[in-house]
């Protein structure tokens, strides 16, 4: 049995938010041949999903607010180029991606994230009510934006690295050796945080 405290930190973040690839994408069909109300069931499937993904990274809920609907309309546009090479959801979060990406660029988040903190950990317990999602989100703000990335669609959206490497446009290869990397930079912080021992910890995996 894993230890409660001294368990892997990337364990904690699955919900296991994939596709029912067939229904989706019979849905999407619907979509491209101009029916609205299917691109509605669209919306009600992901919203809470890409929600969550955008607030994590952007740290503020109103303009995570403001980032799904604007990114809704952007996979609304862009849905006739969709190919299915990779999954729907894969794309869609791809979309997502480059729009945090651009919001950060544009508003320089990252250097306030520390002042919200407060704003942001009560919103989360809507979701996340546990100590133990609370304990993972104080291990993502040490996280750079493109780790977070990374975390948050392997370990929470649980995609392959081959998927994650068409959203981030990255080698899987690469991707999967960072991901290792980030496994035990997260590790660490939770043994320094805790007062663990690397026994322990060795002892927990």
């Amino acid at each position: 049995m894993t230890d409660t405290q001294g368990g892997d930190p990337m364990e904690r973040f699955s919900h296991g938010a994939n596709d029912h690839t067939e229904h989706v994408e019979s849905v999407v069909d619907r979509v491209k041949a101009g029916d609205q109300q299917a691109y509605a069931t669209i919306i009600r499937t992901y919203e809470k999903q890409i929600y969550m993904y955008c607030y994590y990274i952007l740290k503020n809920r109103e303009e995570a607010e403001d980032a799904v609907q604007d990114i809704f309309i952007k996979v609304y546009q862009a849905i006739g180029k969709y190919r299915q090479q990779v999954s729907f959801s894969a794309w869609l979060y791809k979309v997502a991606y480059y729009h945090c990406l651009d919001q950060i660029r544009k508003k320089s988040r990252w250097h306030r994230l520390i002042s919200i903190q407060k704003e942001q950990q009560q919103h989360l317990d809507d979701y996340y009510p546990s100590d133990d999602e609370r304990e993972v989100d104080e291990l993502l703000m040490n996280l750079n934006s493109e780790e977070r990335n990374l975390v948050l669609l392997k370990a929470v959206e649980q995609y392959s690295f081959e998927e994650i490497g068409e959203i981030m446009d990255c080698k899987p290869a690469t991707l999967r050796k960072k991901y290792e990397r980030l496994r035990k930079k997260l590790i660490q912080q939770k043994m320094k945080k805790g007062g663990l021992t690397n026994e322990r910890m060795a002892g927990s995996n």
